[in-house]
């Protein structure tokens, strides 16, 4: 089976762990981000695997190779200029359209059951599958409506009164929803509130009905979807595209079945220094660890280093405390030096580089940068 890794965004919220290679390529939990992808899609018998590159796309070859050592094969696809996700879908299409793909966002780690997920997508005989999961803490994701076990809408970001399943009402509201998300304004629709009572979702393999009062946990999608090869007819050609504007907008709007599959599980989104820390040190905890040591790293034996993640070739000297931060390739800490909750690389790399508007801000330390984590 095939499926496509999405891997060719700046990683400009990663920064400055991003100024020496590509986001897919920083090191996780023991292996290149995008190779732990590889492997949780590797554990579902998907072999053949479709990663698109664009910034410093020679890193992700270097740190990926062919995909043999994490149990598939890597088919790479360049794009000259970021073409968006229908875009990077229709600039791969030859490698996906003879049979149903899977699609994962490059930057998440998740343990969500697939199977389940292409159980629903086959019952359903849906165009597409969404993942989606329930956003209880209500965290900064756009919602997804839902009725009857078919995705209705895209909306903003959620508030205490937002709905995640809304009957004829949301497949109403859908056309201007879908403005709205294209147009930036997705704060504004998520506060609109609409009245239901009972949400019908699928869960798994069967439809249940929860009862929620007024309002309802929200939904939000994964990043994991599965797709039928049909899709490619609602993809523009060589053009930049959205999946969710450009495609399963206008496929909705004409009576195709996008299908959601709620599904619990493990998952965590590693777009940001933070996310990518905390999911590191949660993951490391579970293995009895507080610590990943990239290759050639060394720490002396009298330094306290716990909670973070030091890449390869990283030098921490007698003394010296290190606590929840994250430590680039080659950074050296010197005697005595202390650093907490903050994000470290050779001060080499930001001389003369600017500081992309969404990276951390940080300041140079000797032969380090260190960017505190807000």
């Amino acid at each position: 089976m095939r499926a496509m890794i999405l891997a060719a965004g700046y990683g400009t919220r990663l920064w400055p762990l991003t100024i020496d290679r590509a986001k897919p390529a920083i090191p996780f939990m023991g292996r290149p981000l995008v190779g732990y992808v590889a492997e949780y899609l590797a554990r579902f018998g998907f072999g053949e695997i479709a990663v698109n590159l664009h910034h410093r796309g020679e890193s992700v070859r270097a740190a990926l190779g062919d995909g043999g050592r994490f149990g598939v094969r890597f088919h790479y696809v360049e794009e000259h200029e970021i073409l968006g996700t229908g875009g990077a879908l229709d600039n791969a299409r030859t490698l996906l359209d003879a049979d149903t793909f899977v699609v994962v966002n490059g930057k998440i780690a998740t343990d969500i059951n697939l199977d389940a997920a292409l159980e629903t997508h086959r019952r359903t005989r849906a165009l597409a599958t969404l993942v989606l999961r329930e956003n209880a803490e209500r965290e900064r994701y756009s919602t997804v409506s839902v009725c009857d076990g078919l995705i209705t809408g895209f909306g903003g970001n959620p508030t205490s009164d937002n709905v995640s399943g809304a009957g004829s009402a949301a497949r109403n509201e859908l056309p201007s929803a879908v403005n709205e998300f294209r147009e930036g304004r997705g704060e504004e629709f998520a506060e609109r509130r609409v009245e239901s009572k009972v949400e019908s979702r699928v869960v798994g393999e069967a439809v249940t009905k929860v009862s929620v009062g007024d309002v309802q946990t929200p939904l939000m999608f994964t990043g994991i979807q599965i797709l039928d090869p049909r899709i490619f007819e609602y993809i523009p050609r060589g053009v930049f595209s959205h999946t969710v504007t450009d495609a399963y907008a206008p496929a909705i709007a004409r009576g195709e079945r996008i299908a959601a599959h709620v599904a619990e599980g493990d998952w965590h989104e590693l777009s940001t220094v933070r996310r990518y820390l905390e999911t590191s040190v949660t993951l490391l905890k579970r293995e009895g660890r507080t610590l990943e040591l990239g290759d050639g790293s060394r720490v002396s034996d009298s330094a306290d280093v716990r909670e973070s993640v030091l890449w390869e070739n990283v030098r921490v000297a007698e003394g010296a405390r290190v606590r929840r931060s994250v430590l680039g390739a080659g950074v050296v800490v010197e005697q005595g030096e202390v650093f907490e909750n903050v994000a470290v690389v050779r001060a080499e790399f930001v001389r003369g580089v600017e500081r992309p508007s969404k990276g951390l801000r940080g300041e140079v330390r000797g032969l380090n940068f260190v960017a505190p984590i807000p």
